[in-house]
């Protein structure tokens, strides 16, 4: 937890205390529904909370735009993103109702207001956004089909809208197999975060 704070030293008072009860929140649940695994959940602040923050390294999100967290499992990235953007609108979507109802209750449990979590699939999202946030759900290929129709045409932040995914191991080749060749980027989240278990991590934009 500590290196949060390190990493994101402009947090407000609202927002420590938010990221201080994720330890004791997730672990409560963790023990009714598994939402991360039994080995991991002692890690949940380097593995999952900062991991998420991650994405808000890359992108400042300006207030009120509206981001989706597609196959958001019990939260992530949007719960701690959500934190870290009290301005911006977060749904987080998952087809599994018992992760999203862990979503929902952390949220409420926190007061966090940006944020909507649904047990649908992006399939049978209708409304427009303006990024698409993922954690380790499909290749790149399969995101951009699930994704493309999801973007507002309006752009407000300093990067086009688009899909950015947090992945691991080979995005070359997962960039190469994309059918639809929109403009990517590609971030090494260890030049964010140096720790070892953030090593051949990234942080992978794709242009809408």
């Amino acid at each position: 937890m500590d290196k949060i704070f390190t990493y994101f030293p402009n947090l407000s008072d609202q927002q420590r205390s938010q990221i201080e009860r994720l330890g004791p929140l997730y672990m409560e649940w963790n023990e009714k529904i598994n939402v991360v695994s039994r080995k991991d959940i002692d890690n949940l602040y380097l593995h999952h909370v900062l991991h998420s923050l991650a994405i808000g390294k890359f992108i400042h999100f300006r207030d009120g735009s509206e981001v989706l967290d597609l196959g958001t499992g019990g939260g992530f990235p949007g719960i701690p993103l959500a934190i870290l953007f009290p301005e911006v609108s977060f749904t987080l979507i998952d087809g599994t109702a018992k992760k999203i109802r862990v979503a929902q209750e952390v949220a409420m449990e926190l007061g966090l207001k940006n944020v909507t979590a649904l047990p649908i699939r992006s399939e049978d999202m209708m409304q427009p956004f303006d990024f698409v946030v993922t954690r380790s759900v499909a290749s790149l290929d399969q995101l951009n089909t699930w994704c493309y129709r999801l973007f507002k045409k309006k752009m407000q932040n300093a990067l086009p809208n688009g899909i950015i995914a947090l992945k691991g191991g080979d995005i070359q080749a997962e960039i190469k197999a994309m059918t639809r060749k929109e403009y990517t980027e590609v971030y090494a989240i260890d030049k964010f975060f140096p720790e070892e278990y953030f090593k051949e991590k990234f942080v992978v934009y794709v242009q809408a």
